[in-house]
Protein backbone atom coordinates (compact mmCIF):
# COMPACT_ATOMS: atom_id res chain seq x y z
CA UNK A 1 0.00 0.00 0.00
CA UNK A 2 1.15 3.01 -0.09
CA UNK A 3 4.56 4.25 2.03
CA UNK A 4 3.88 7.60 3.24
CA UNK A 5 1.06 9.62 4.24
CA UNK A 6 1.27 12.57 1.83
CA UNK A 7 0.98 10.83 -1.19
CA UNK A 8 -1.35 11.54 -3.58
CA UNK A 9 -4.02 9.27 -4.14
CA UNK A 10 -4.10 7.12 -7.57
CA UNK A 11 -5.95 4.94 -10.41
CA UNK A 12 -8.02 3.51 -13.17
CA UNK A 13 -9.53 5.05 -16.50
CA UNK A 14 -12.99 6.97 -16.29
CA UNK A 15 -13.83 8.00 -20.10
CA UNK A 16 -14.41 11.81 -19.78
CA UNK A 17 -17.08 13.56 -21.87
CA UNK A 18 -15.19 16.16 -23.97
CA UNK A 19 -15.85 19.64 -24.89
CA UNK A 20 -13.77 20.63 -27.98
CA UNK A 21 -12.23 23.98 -28.07
CA UNK A 22 -13.56 27.12 -29.43
CA UNK A 23 -12.80 30.45 -29.53
CA UNK A 24 -11.21 31.97 -26.46
CA UNK A 25 -13.49 34.92 -26.12
CA UNK A 26 -16.28 32.60 -26.08
CA UNK A 27 -14.43 30.13 -23.57
CA UNK A 28 -13.57 33.16 -20.64
CA UNK A 29 -17.33 32.88 -19.91
CA UNK A 30 -18.65 29.75 -20.44
CA UNK A 31 -21.72 27.46 -19.25
CA UNK A 32 -21.84 27.00 -15.76
CA UNK A 33 -20.14 24.11 -13.93
CA UNK A 34 -17.51 23.16 -17.05
CA UNK A 35 -13.81 24.37 -16.47
CA UNK A 36 -11.69 26.05 -19.08
CA UNK A 37 -8.25 25.22 -19.51
CA UNK A 38 -5.34 26.76 -21.93
CA UNK A 39 -1.77 26.47 -21.76
CA UNK A 40 0.81 29.14 -22.93
CA UNK A 41 3.39 26.95 -23.80
CA UNK A 42 4.28 25.21 -27.11
CA UNK A 43 4.33 21.07 -26.11
CA UNK A 44 5.50 20.25 -29.84
CA UNK A 45 4.16 16.95 -30.60
CA UNK A 46 4.04 15.73 -26.87
CA UNK A 47 0.90 17.38 -25.71
CA UNK A 48 -1.27 14.50 -24.70
CA UNK A 49 -1.77 13.79 -21.23
CA UNK A 50 -4.51 14.21 -18.35
CA UNK A 51 -5.94 17.44 -17.79
CA UNK A 52 -6.91 17.68 -13.96
CA UNK A 53 -8.73 20.75 -12.26
CA UNK A 54 -9.18 20.58 -8.38
CA UNK A 55 -11.29 22.57 -6.44
CA UNK A 56 -10.96 22.80 -2.43
CA UNK A 57 -13.47 25.17 -0.63
CA UNK A 58 -11.94 27.48 1.91
CA UNK A 59 -13.24 30.04 4.64
CA UNK A 60 -12.95 33.62 4.58
CA UNK A 61 -9.55 34.82 4.98
CA UNK A 62 -7.83 31.98 4.77
CA UNK A 63 -4.12 32.35 4.23
CA UNK A 64 -2.90 31.98 0.31
CA UNK A 65 -1.59 28.57 -1.18
CA UNK A 66 0.15 27.76 -4.08
CA UNK A 67 -1.13 24.32 -4.70
CA UNK A 68 -4.63 22.39 -4.63
CA UNK A 69 -4.44 19.09 -4.36
CA UNK A 70 -5.81 16.04 -3.00
CA UNK A 71 -5.26 13.12 -0.79
CA UNK A 72 -6.02 9.29 -0.11
CA UNK A 73 -6.16 10.57 3.51
CA UNK A 74 -8.78 12.85 3.08
CA UNK A 75 -10.61 11.80 -0.32
CA UNK A 76 -13.61 13.94 -0.50
CA UNK A 77 -11.52 17.52 0.74
CA UNK A 78 -10.99 18.13 -2.86
CA UNK A 79 -13.57 18.17 -6.07
CA UNK A 80 -11.67 16.58 -8.92
CA UNK A 81 -12.96 16.53 -12.70
CA UNK A 82 -11.01 15.42 -15.84
CA UNK A 83 -10.56 14.31 -19.32
CA UNK A 84 -7.96 12.65 -21.63
CA UNK A 85 -6.35 15.25 -23.92
CA UNK A 86 -4.98 14.29 -27.59
CA UNK A 87 -3.71 17.20 -28.65
CA UNK A 88 -2.93 20.50 -26.16
CA UNK A 89 -2.11 23.58 -28.25
CA UNK A 90 -0.95 26.50 -27.12
CA UNK A 91 -3.71 29.38 -27.11
CA UNK A 92 -6.45 26.58 -27.70
CA UNK A 93 -8.58 26.42 -24.60
CA UNK A 94 -10.08 23.39 -23.50
CA UNK A 95 -13.11 22.31 -21.40
CA UNK A 96 -13.04 20.04 -18.60
CA UNK A 97 -16.58 18.87 -17.66
CA UNK A 98 -17.67 18.83 -14.46
CA UNK A 99 -20.93 17.11 -14.12
CA UNK A 100 -20.73 12.84 -14.72
CA UNK A 101 -17.65 12.12 -14.21
CA UNK A 102 -16.53 14.40 -11.50
CA UNK A 103 -15.87 13.43 -7.74
CA UNK A 104 -16.73 13.29 -5.00
CA UNK A 105 -20.11 14.62 -6.52
CA UNK A 106 -20.90 16.68 -9.85
CA UNK A 107 -19.73 20.27 -9.31
CA UNK A 108 -22.96 21.78 -9.66
CA UNK A 109 -23.82 19.74 -5.97
CA UNK A 110 -21.03 21.31 -4.26
CA UNK A 111 -21.66 23.19 -1.31
CA UNK A 112 -21.85 26.40 -2.22
CA UNK A 113 -18.60 28.98 -1.13
CA UNK A 114 -15.57 30.10 -2.07
CA UNK A 115 -13.29 27.53 -3.70
CA UNK A 116 -9.71 27.68 -5.12
CA UNK A 117 -8.91 25.94 -8.24
CA UNK A 118 -6.00 24.68 -10.13
CA UNK A 119 -5.14 22.99 -12.72
CA UNK A 120 -2.59 20.54 -13.76
CA UNK A 121 -1.57 18.36 -17.10
CA UNK A 122 -0.08 14.99 -15.84
CA UNK A 123 2.03 14.45 -19.61
CA UNK A 124 3.54 11.49 -18.00
CA UNK A 125 0.00 9.52 -16.54
CA UNK A 126 1.73 9.18 -13.45
CA UNK A 127 -0.11 11.51 -11.41
CA UNK A 128 -1.85 8.19 -9.34
CA UNK A 129 1.14 7.35 -8.47
CA UNK A 130 3.53 10.35 -6.91
CA UNK A 131 1.56 13.59 -7.62
CA UNK A 132 2.76 15.76 -10.02
CA UNK A 133 5.49 15.65 -11.31
CA UNK A 134 8.82 16.66 -13.94
CA UNK A 135 7.21 17.83 -17.32
CA UNK A 136 3.38 18.76 -15.80
CA UNK A 137 2.23 22.38 -16.17
CA UNK A 138 0.46 24.00 -13.83
CA UNK A 139 -1.84 27.19 -13.83
CA UNK A 140 -1.83 29.71 -10.30
CA UNK A 141 -4.36 28.78 -8.09
CA UNK A 142 -7.43 31.12 -8.93
CA UNK A 143 -10.53 31.45 -6.53
CA UNK A 144 -14.63 31.25 -7.50
CA UNK A 145 -17.43 30.95 -5.98
CA UNK A 146 -19.17 27.55 -6.85
CA UNK A 147 -21.14 26.04 -8.01
CA UNK A 148 -21.44 28.97 -11.06
CA UNK A 149 -18.82 29.68 -14.12
CA UNK A 150 -15.43 28.66 -13.47
CA UNK A 151 -12.89 30.92 -14.55
CA UNK A 152 -10.27 29.81 -17.51
CA UNK A 153 -7.41 28.01 -15.92
CA UNK A 154 -3.95 29.14 -17.75
CA UNK A 155 -1.60 26.63 -17.90
CA UNK A 156 1.93 28.78 -17.97
CA UNK A 157 4.33 26.41 -15.80
CA UNK A 158 6.56 23.42 -16.61
CA UNK A 159 7.39 21.57 -13.06
CA UNK A 160 10.92 20.45 -13.14
CA UNK A 161 12.58 17.15 -12.20
CA UNK A 162 13.06 16.62 -8.72
CA UNK A 163 16.88 15.91 -8.33
CA UNK A 164 17.91 13.52 -5.27
CA UNK A 165 20.52 16.88 -4.36
CA UNK A 166 16.97 18.88 -3.91
CA UNK A 167 16.05 15.42 -1.74
CA UNK A 168 18.42 15.46 0.28
CA UNK A 169 18.93 18.96 1.54
CA UNK A 170 15.41 18.97 2.81
CA UNK A 171 16.64 16.26 4.98
CA UNK A 172 17.35 17.36 8.55
CA UNK A 173 20.62 18.04 9.21
CA UNK A 174 21.86 14.91 11.51
CA UNK A 175 19.62 12.50 8.65
CA UNK A 176 21.46 14.58 5.92
CA UNK A 177 24.89 14.14 7.73
CA UNK A 178 24.11 10.21 7.66
CA UNK A 179 22.86 9.59 3.93
CA UNK A 180 26.18 11.98 2.84
CA UNK A 181 28.38 9.66 4.90
CA UNK A 182 26.73 6.83 3.47
CA UNK A 183 26.68 7.81 0.22
CA UNK A 184 30.04 6.93 -0.30
CA UNK A 185 29.29 3.46 0.26
CA UNK A 186 26.19 3.22 -2.31
CA UNK A 187 26.60 1.64 -5.85
CA UNK A 188 23.80 1.88 -8.98
CA UNK A 189 22.54 -1.21 -10.30
CA UNK A 190 21.43 -1.51 -13.72
CA UNK A 191 20.85 -4.94 -14.74
CA UNK A 192 19.39 -5.69 -18.15
CA UNK A 193 17.40 -8.49 -18.27
CA UNK A 194 16.95 -10.70 -21.39
CA UNK A 195 13.43 -11.92 -19.87
CA UNK A 196 11.40 -8.75 -19.29
CA UNK A 197 13.20 -7.19 -22.50
CA UNK A 198 11.41 -10.39 -24.52
CA UNK A 199 8.20 -10.07 -22.79
CA UNK A 200 7.65 -6.47 -23.34
CA UNK A 201 9.88 -5.96 -26.55
CA UNK A 202 11.81 -3.26 -25.39
CA UNK A 203 15.33 -2.58 -23.57
CA UNK A 204 14.40 -3.56 -19.82
CA UNK A 205 16.51 -3.27 -16.56
CA UNK A 206 16.13 -4.37 -12.84
CA UNK A 207 17.46 -1.52 -10.78
CA UNK A 208 18.14 -0.09 -7.53
CA UNK A 209 21.15 0.54 -5.08
CA UNK A 210 23.78 -1.67 -3.81
CA UNK A 211 24.81 -0.56 0.15
CA UNK A 212 28.39 -1.67 1.05
CA UNK A 213 29.43 -2.28 4.41
CA UNK A 214 32.67 -0.36 6.12
CA UNK A 215 35.81 -2.14 5.07
CA UNK A 216 34.31 -3.69 2.24
CA UNK A 217 36.99 -2.78 -0.54
CA UNK A 218 39.94 -3.69 1.92
CA UNK A 219 38.59 -6.94 2.62
CA UNK A 220 38.18 -10.35 1.08
CA UNK A 221 35.51 -12.57 2.71
CA UNK A 222 32.04 -12.96 1.47
CA UNK A 223 28.92 -11.05 3.21
CA UNK A 224 25.30 -11.78 3.48
CA UNK A 225 23.02 -10.19 1.41
CA UNK A 226 19.34 -8.31 2.17
CA UNK A 227 17.79 -7.60 -0.41
CA UNK A 228 14.89 -4.71 0.38
CA UNK A 229 11.92 -3.80 -1.53
CA UNK A 230 10.30 -0.12 -1.30
CA UNK A 231 6.56 0.23 -0.75
CA UNK A 232 4.42 1.90 -3.00
CA UNK A 233 4.87 5.21 -4.17
CA UNK A 234 8.92 4.37 -3.61
CA UNK A 235 11.32 5.29 -6.51
CA UNK A 236 14.77 5.13 -7.55
CA UNK A 237 15.71 8.09 -5.90
CA UNK A 238 14.28 6.96 -2.05
CA UNK A 239 16.06 3.43 -2.84
CA UNK A 240 19.21 5.43 -3.55
CA UNK A 241 18.23 7.27 -0.23
CA UNK A 242 17.65 4.15 1.83
CA UNK A 243 20.70 2.43 0.53
CA UNK A 244 22.62 5.17 1.95
CA UNK A 245 20.55 5.52 4.96
CA UNK A 246 21.48 1.80 5.98
CA UNK A 247 25.40 1.97 4.72
CA UNK A 248 25.84 5.00 7.66
CA UNK A 249 24.43 2.88 9.81
CA UNK A 250 26.38 -0.19 9.07
CA UNK A 251 29.09 2.23 9.12
CA UNK A 252 28.26 3.80 12.95
CA UNK A 253 28.01 0.20 13.77
CA UNK A 254 24.10 0.41 14.32
CA UNK A 255 23.56 -2.90 12.12
CA UNK A 256 25.82 -5.91 11.05
CA UNK A 257 28.02 -5.96 8.66
CA UNK A 258 26.17 -7.23 5.36
CA UNK A 259 25.45 -5.84 1.06
CA UNK A 260 22.14 -4.67 1.34
CA UNK A 261 20.27 -4.75 -2.44
CA UNK A 262 17.48 -1.53 -2.19
CA UNK A 263 15.33 -2.69 -5.59
CA UNK A 264 13.08 -0.12 -7.70
CA UNK A 265 9.66 -1.96 -8.27
CA UNK A 266 7.93 1.31 -9.85
CA UNK A 267 7.10 0.92 -13.26
CA UNK A 268 4.11 3.01 -15.39
CA UNK A 269 1.31 0.76 -14.23
CA UNK A 270 2.55 1.29 -10.72
CA UNK A 271 4.54 -1.68 -8.55
CA UNK A 272 5.54 -5.01 -10.35
CA UNK A 273 6.48 -6.09 -6.65
CA UNK A 274 8.81 -8.90 -8.41
CA UNK A 275 5.93 -11.13 -9.41
CA UNK A 276 5.59 -13.02 -12.32
CA UNK A 277 2.73 -11.91 -13.95
CA UNK A 278 0.43 -12.08 -17.06
CA UNK A 279 0.57 -8.31 -17.52
CA UNK A 280 3.40 -6.80 -16.02
CA UNK A 281 5.70 -9.66 -17.28
CA UNK A 282 8.52 -12.17 -15.31
CA UNK A 283 9.62 -10.01 -12.79
CA UNK A 284 10.64 -12.76 -10.39
CA UNK A 285 11.87 -15.10 -12.97
CA UNK A 286 14.50 -11.82 -13.95
CA UNK A 287 15.26 -11.12 -10.64
CA UNK A 288 16.22 -15.15 -9.41
CA UNK A 289 18.24 -16.12 -12.79
CA UNK A 290 19.30 -13.06 -14.20
CA UNK A 291 19.69 -10.08 -11.47
CA UNK A 292 21.24 -11.53 -8.79
CA UNK A 293 23.79 -14.23 -10.71
CA UNK A 294 25.43 -10.77 -12.53
CA UNK A 295 25.23 -9.10 -8.63
CA UNK A 296 26.83 -12.29 -7.13
CA UNK A 297 29.46 -12.16 -9.54
CA UNK A 298 30.41 -8.44 -9.09
CA UNK A 299 30.37 -8.39 -5.29
CA UNK A 300 31.48 -10.89 -2.43
CA UNK A 301 28.13 -12.25 -1.93
CA UNK A 302 27.23 -15.44 -0.02
CA UNK A 303 25.92 -16.91 -2.85
CA UNK A 304 23.92 -19.73 -1.21
CA UNK A 305 20.39 -19.47 0.36
CA UNK A 306 21.67 -19.39 4.05
CA UNK A 307 23.26 -15.83 2.69
CA UNK A 308 20.30 -14.57 1.08
CA UNK A 309 17.58 -12.55 2.95
CA UNK A 310 14.52 -10.70 1.67
CA UNK A 311 12.47 -7.30 4.00
CA UNK A 312 10.43 -4.77 2.51
CA UNK A 313 7.58 -2.79 3.95
CA UNK A 314 4.28 -2.54 3.08
CA UNK A 315 3.63 -3.42 -1.15
CA UNK A 316 7.42 -3.94 -0.76
CA UNK A 317 6.74 -6.38 2.35
CA UNK A 318 4.29 -8.05 0.05
CA UNK A 319 6.56 -8.74 -2.37
CA UNK A 320 9.65 -9.92 -0.14
CA UNK A 321 7.10 -12.12 1.44
CA UNK A 322 6.16 -13.20 -2.18
CA UNK A 323 9.18 -13.88 -3.59
CA UNK A 324 10.63 -16.44 -0.47
CA UNK A 325 7.48 -18.45 -1.08
CA UNK A 326 7.65 -18.21 -4.71
CA UNK A 327 11.28 -19.33 -5.21
CA UNK A 328 11.93 -20.89 -1.59
CA UNK A 329 15.07 -22.84 -2.45
CA UNK A 330 16.66 -19.05 -3.19
CA UNK A 331 16.47 -17.49 0.11
CA UNK A 332 16.69 -18.08 3.67
CA UNK A 333 14.44 -16.56 5.30
CA UNK A 334 11.93 -13.16 5.02
CA UNK A 335 11.22 -10.36 6.95
CA UNK A 336 8.30 -8.54 5.67
CA UNK A 337 6.68 -5.30 7.58
CA UNK A 338 3.14 -4.44 7.23
CA UNK A 339 2.77 -6.36 3.62
CA UNK A 340 -0.58 -5.86 1.49
CA UNK A 341 -2.98 -8.41 2.02
CA UNK A 342 -0.92 -11.99 2.06
CA UNK A 343 -4.87 -13.73 2.29
CA UNK A 344 -7.57 -12.65 -0.28
CA UNK A 345 -10.22 -13.70 2.14
CA UNK A 346 -9.50 -10.07 3.77
CA UNK A 347 -8.01 -7.62 0.94
CA UNK A 348 -7.76 -4.54 3.00
CA UNK A 349 -11.00 -5.82 4.31
CA UNK A 350 -12.66 -7.24 1.11
CA UNK A 351 -13.63 -11.34 0.86
CA UNK A 352 -13.05 -11.35 -3.04
CA UNK A 353 -14.39 -14.72 -2.66
CA UNK A 354 -17.68 -14.17 -0.66
CA UNK A 355 -21.19 -14.95 -2.75
CA UNK A 356 -21.74 -11.86 -4.31
CA UNK A 357 -18.81 -10.31 -3.39
CA UNK A 358 -18.56 -6.54 -3.31
CA UNK A 359 -15.70 -4.03 -3.11
CA UNK A 360 -17.70 -1.20 -1.50
CA UNK A 361 -19.93 -2.80 1.47
CA UNK A 362 -19.80 -5.66 3.23
CA UNK A 363 -22.70 -8.60 3.97
CA UNK A 364 -24.18 -6.12 6.50
CA UNK A 365 -24.33 -3.30 3.37
CA UNK A 366 -22.15 -0.82 5.17
CA UNK A 367 -19.26 0.74 3.63
CA UNK A 368 -16.32 -1.06 3.85
CA UNK A 369 -13.42 0.95 5.03
CA UNK A 370 -9.73 1.28 3.86
CA UNK A 371 -7.55 3.92 5.57
CA UNK A 372 -8.11 4.47 9.70
CA UNK A 373 -5.85 6.69 12.07
CA UNK A 374 -6.46 6.07 15.82
CA UNK A 375 -9.64 4.09 15.42
CA UNK A 376 -11.20 6.52 13.47
CA UNK A 377 -11.81 5.61 9.25
CA UNK A 378 -10.82 8.26 7.39
CA UNK A 379 -11.60 7.02 3.93
CA UNK A 380 -13.92 4.13 2.76
CA UNK A 381 -12.86 1.80 0.01
CA UNK A 382 -15.54 3.20 -2.70
CA UNK A 383 -13.90 6.78 -1.89
CA UNK A 384 -10.32 5.68 -2.75
CA UNK A 385 -11.14 3.48 -5.81
CA UNK A 386 -12.93 6.40 -6.93
CA UNK A 387 -10.83 8.86 -6.38
CA UNK A 388 -8.28 6.53 -8.13
CA UNK A 389 -10.14 6.21 -11.32
CA UNK A 390 -10.95 10.05 -11.67
CA UNK A 391 -7.11 10.91 -11.24
CA UNK A 392 -6.29 8.30 -14.45
CA UNK A 393 -5.86 5.31 -16.18
CA UNK A 394 -2.47 4.14 -14.65
CA UNK A 395 -0.38 4.23 -11.45
CA UNK A 396 -2.89 3.95 -8.71
CA UNK A 397 -2.99 1.77 -6.13
CA UNK A 398 -5.83 -0.59 -7.08
CA UNK A 399 -4.71 -0.18 -10.25
CA UNK A 400 -1.34 -1.85 -9.63
CA UNK A 401 -2.99 -4.64 -8.24
CA UNK A 402 -5.09 -5.14 -10.70
CA UNK A 403 -1.87 -4.83 -13.19
CA UNK A 404 -0.44 -7.62 -10.94
CA UNK A 405 -2.36 -9.98 -9.98
CA UNK A 406 -5.38 -10.22 -12.63
CA UNK A 407 -5.29 -11.87 -16.24
CA UNK A 408 -4.75 -9.79 -19.10
CA UNK A 409 -8.34 -9.47 -20.82
CA UNK A 410 -8.71 -9.20 -24.56
CA UNK A 411 -8.70 -5.72 -24.58
CA UNK A 412 -4.86 -5.95 -23.81
CA UNK A 413 -5.71 -4.54 -20.36
CA UNK A 414 -5.62 -6.09 -16.86
CA UNK A 415 -9.18 -7.78 -16.24
CA UNK A 416 -10.50 -5.90 -13.27
CA UNK A 417 -10.90 -7.61 -9.69
CA UNK A 418 -14.03 -5.31 -9.30
CA UNK A 419 -16.04 -2.69 -11.02
CA UNK A 420 -15.26 0.64 -10.32
CA UNK A 421 -18.99 2.56 -10.47
CA UNK A 422 -20.56 -0.22 -8.61
CA UNK A 423 -17.59 -2.46 -6.56
CA UNK A 424 -18.93 -5.37 -7.55
CA UNK A 425 -16.14 -8.51 -7.60
CA UNK A 426 -15.85 -10.27 -10.64
CA UNK A 427 -15.78 -14.30 -9.51
CA UNK A 428 -13.46 -15.39 -12.55
CA UNK A 429 -10.81 -12.76 -11.86
CA UNK A 430 -10.90 -13.38 -7.88
CA UNK A 431 -10.50 -17.48 -9.00
CA UNK A 432 -7.33 -16.37 -10.40
CA UNK A 433 -5.93 -14.30 -7.77
CA UNK A 434 -6.43 -17.05 -5.37
CA UNK A 435 -4.74 -19.78 -7.67
CA UNK A 436 -1.83 -17.51 -8.63
CA UNK A 437 -1.06 -14.98 -5.81
CA UNK A 438 -3.31 -15.58 -2.88
CA UNK A 439 -0.41 -16.70 -0.46
CA UNK A 440 -1.84 -18.23 2.54
CA UNK A 441 -3.97 -20.27 -0.17
CA UNK A 442 -0.72 -21.21 -1.79
CA UNK A 443 1.47 -22.50 1.06
CA UNK A 444 -1.75 -24.26 2.35
CA UNK A 445 -2.02 -25.82 -0.98
CA UNK A 446 1.56 -26.62 -1.52
CA UNK A 447 2.97 -27.31 1.70
CA UNK A 448 4.19 -30.73 0.81
CA UNK A 449 6.21 -29.24 -1.72
CA UNK A 450 7.01 -26.49 -0.01
CA UNK A 451 7.43 -27.40 3.45
CA UNK A 452 11.36 -28.67 2.55
CA UNK A 453 12.85 -25.25 1.41
CA UNK A 454 10.02 -22.67 3.72
CA UNK A 455 9.67 -23.64 7.04
CA UNK A 456 11.00 -20.94 9.45
CA UNK A 457 12.03 -18.97 7.01
CA UNK A 458 8.63 -16.60 7.14
CA UNK A 459 9.12 -13.78 9.85
CA UNK A 460 5.82 -11.19 9.58
CA UNK A 461 5.59 -7.68 11.34
CA UNK A 462 2.81 -5.53 11.75
CA UNK A 463 1.26 -3.17 13.88
CA UNK A 464 -2.48 -4.22 15.42
CA UNK A 465 -3.50 -0.36 14.29
CA UNK A 466 -2.36 -0.77 10.92
CA UNK A 467 -3.42 2.40 8.64
CA UNK A 468 -4.90 0.26 5.99
CA UNK A 469 -6.21 -2.84 8.35
CA UNK A 470 -3.00 -4.81 6.84
CA UNK A 471 -2.97 -7.04 10.58
CA UNK A 472 -6.14 -8.79 9.27
CA UNK A 473 -4.54 -10.49 6.07
CA UNK A 474 -1.55 -11.17 8.35
CA UNK A 475 -3.94 -12.89 10.89
CA UNK A 476 -5.18 -15.43 8.56
CA UNK A 477 -1.81 -16.31 6.69
CA UNK A 478 -0.68 -17.29 10.37
CA UNK A 479 -3.66 -19.29 11.33
CA UNK A 480 -2.92 -21.19 7.94
CA UNK A 481 0.47 -21.64 9.00
CA UNK A 482 -0.72 -22.44 12.56
CA UNK A 483 -2.69 -25.68 11.33
CA UNK A 484 0.15 -26.84 8.67
CA UNK A 485 2.50 -27.35 11.92
CA UNK A 486 4.72 -24.72 10.10
CA UNK A 487 7.67 -22.94 12.14
CA UNK A 488 7.34 -19.23 11.24
CA UNK A 489 7.65 -16.06 13.03
CA UNK A 490 4.65 -13.03 13.64
CA UNK A 491 4.73 -10.11 15.75
CA UNK A 492 1.54 -7.72 16.10
CA UNK A 493 3.13 -5.00 17.36
CA UNK A 494 0.16 -2.88 19.48
CA UNK A 495 -1.18 0.28 18.39
CA UNK A 496 1.41 0.65 15.48
CA UNK A 497 0.14 2.34 11.91
CA UNK A 498 1.33 1.88 9.00
CA UNK A 499 3.82 4.51 9.31
CA UNK A 500 5.10 4.61 13.07
CA UNK A 501 5.88 1.03 13.07
CA UNK A 502 10.29 1.10 12.52
CA UNK A 503 10.12 3.94 15.44
CA UNK A 504 11.01 3.37 19.06
CA UNK A 505 11.48 6.55 20.75
CA UNK A 506 13.63 8.59 19.13
CA UNK A 507 14.95 6.37 16.34
CA UNK A 508 12.91 6.16 13.51
CA UNK A 509 14.54 2.97 12.12
CA UNK A 510 14.89 0.99 15.25
CA UNK A 511 12.89 -2.05 13.86
CA UNK A 512 15.19 -1.94 10.81
CA UNK A 513 18.37 -2.03 13.16
CA UNK A 514 16.58 -5.30 14.59
CA UNK A 515 15.37 -7.10 11.71
CA UNK A 516 19.24 -6.40 10.01
CA UNK A 517 20.83 -8.30 13.81
CA UNK A 518 18.08 -11.07 13.58
CA UNK A 519 19.03 -11.78 10.09
CA UNK A 520 22.40 -11.98 10.97
CA UNK A 521 22.17 -14.10 13.44
CA UNK A 522 20.74 -16.23 10.88
CA UNK A 523 23.41 -16.14 8.25
CA UNK A 524 25.97 -16.00 11.18
CA UNK A 525 24.85 -18.09 14.06
CA UNK A 526 28.56 -18.59 15.40
CA UNK A 527 29.25 -14.53 15.07
CA UNK A 528 28.81 -11.83 16.92
CA UNK A 529 27.03 -9.02 15.26
CA UNK A 530 30.31 -6.35 14.15
CA UNK A 531 32.55 -9.69 12.97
Amino acid sequence: MIDRPSRRALSLFVPIALALSAPAAVLADPAPMAAPVVTTQDLGGDASGRLLVFAQRIEPGAPAQEEVDTSAFNPTGTAIAAREVAHLAPGTPALVGTEADAFPTPWSKLPPGTYRLQAVFDRNHDYNYGGRGAGDLVSAVVEASLPGPIPTLTLDRELPAKRFEDRLAQLPANRRTDVEMGLKSVEAVDIPSRLMTGFSGRATAIKGWVALPPGYADGKGSYPTVYSDGGFGSTLDSAKMSAAGVAAMMAKGEMPPMIWVFLDHHIATGTHEFADSANNGPWGAALTTEAIPALEAKYRMDARASGRFLTGHSSGGWSTLWLQVAYPKIFGGTWPTAPDPSDFHDFTNIDIYAPDANAYVGADGQPLPLIRDKGKVIATLKQFAQLEAALGAYGGQFASFDWVFSPRCPDGRPCPLFDRATGKVDPAVAAWWREHYDIAHIVKRDWPKLKPDLDGKIHLIVGTADTFYLDGAARRLKAVLDELGAQSSFRFVPERTHFDLYAEGDDRMALLKTIAKEIYSVARPEAKPGN
